[in-house]
């Protein structure tokens, strides 16, 4: 038992001398006299001591060769979300943001919307090389957001679809899979062990979009990492035939990305964080979008302070509304909370039946997956608490 206590406290100390550093050894609480650390933990200290004791000897400083190994031990030592803090606070406590600039620093960083955020702000003059490399970058968080989004969108395309009618030459994604396997079933094939589909048996009809999806997003500088999530999430939705999205950004003037949703990338490097913000000038702009209110959901994305006319912006709301057109309001769209935002506005669209909450971006398809079903979004977003 005594000696399960002593490794127990061992242990802590341990921790503890990698929390505070050498310099707690002059105190004697968790010093290198009473804390002897392996290699490995040696080589963590050095990691942690290069970032958190930058004005000790050691630091990481402006070395570009340095900070690539550094990198690439903090990926060694500790998790990605770790590494993810680490990162966010080499950029702010070391000022290293040539990181952002040079190719081969950017390729051993762990891909983050943080990191996507930051490179926007040096959009302006990133070298076309590094650009590449941050397409790249863009690309492996585009690939599991699409994991995400796929099924349930599909899900709620599929229960969209015109059963009434029966057809029996259906194009590929218009076959009726489960009265087509059941027409043929007599025509399976022990060897090749699957059914020859002779009949097959389709929808009657499938409309080209039957949902218009409109983001309208805030691009003013609090909303950085919605910002990213947004542009993200439209690109991939642009890539589902069955609906017809848009991408409206702003911050006192407004923006259309929908004709750059083919390249995640670009759509990013299309957005300018910073600036004011007029959501009466976006919302009449989407309203002219807007061909079939009664298939459109518009998605605002913004923390709702208004810096144009705010009469005029609760108008059009109610213009919208009233029209048919499905709304949603997103405070914001990240993993950081419930942001600052704008009680009275927010109460002012509740009160329209439009919900005005934070979604976190795991919850983000199952919304759209609601709003293109129809449910009761108010509803949905109480079965989230």
């Amino acid at each position: 038992m005594t000696d399960a206590l002593s490794a127990l406290n061992q242990e802590r100390l341990r921790r503890w001398r990698l929390i505070l550093g050498a310099e707690t050894s002059a105190g004697g609480t968790a010093g290198d006299s009473e804390v002897s650390l392996g290699v490995a933990d040696r080589a963590i200290d050095q990691t942690l001591e290069a970032l958190y004791d930058c004005d000790r000897k050691g630091s990481l400083g402006a070395s570009s060769p340095r900070v690539a190994r550094w990198l690439g031990d903090i990926r060694t030592y500790f998790p990605p979300s770790v590494v993810k803090v680490m990162q966010q606070d080499a950029l702010e406590r070391l000022n290293l943001r040539q990181m952002l600039l040079e190719p081969e620093l950017l390729e051993a960083m762990e891909p983050d919307v943080n990191l996507v955020s930051n490179l926007l702000a040096f959009s302006s003059i990133m070298p076309a090389k590094t650009k590449e490399t941050a397409r790249l970058v863009v690309r492996r968080i585009v690939d599991d957001l699409i994991r995400k989004l796929e099924n349930p969108t599909r899900q709620a395309i599929a229960g969209s679809l015109n059963r009434a009618t029966r057809n029996r030459r259906p194009r590929h994604n218009e076959i009726d899979w489960h009265r087509t396997i059941r027409a043929n079933l007599k025509h399976y094939q022990p060897t090749l062990r699957t059914i020859i589909p002779e009949t097959r048996i389709g929808y009657g009809r499938k409309r080209t979009a039957l949902r218009d999806i409109v983001l309208c997003v805030d691009q003013s500088g609090s909303m950085a990492t919605s910002v990213v999530y947004a542009g993200i999430f439209s690109a991939v939705m642009a890539m589902i035939p069955a609906m017809k999205t848009h991408l409206v950004v702003f911050d006192t003037a407004v923006v259309d990305l929908t004709d750059l949703l083919q390249d995640p990338v670009e759509v990013l490097f299309g957005i300018q964080l910073g600036g004011g913000t007029d959501i009466n000038r976006a919302l009449t702009y989407c309203q002219s979008l807007i061909r079939n209110p009664q298939d459109t959901i518009l998605v605002l994305i913004s923390d709702l302070f208004e810096g144009g006319n705010a009469a005029e912006m609760r108008q059009r709301v109610s213009s919208l509304v009233h029209s048919g057109v499905q709304m949603i309001t997103l405070l914001a769209l990240n993993d950081d909370g419930v942001p600052c935002y704008d009680g009275t506005t927010a109460q002012f669209m509740t009160t329209l039946g439009i919900p005005a909450f934070a979604c976190t971006p795991d919850r983000f398809p199952d919304l759209m997956a609601a709003a293109i079903k129809r449910q009761d979004l108010r509803q949905w977003v109480a079965a989230q608490q």
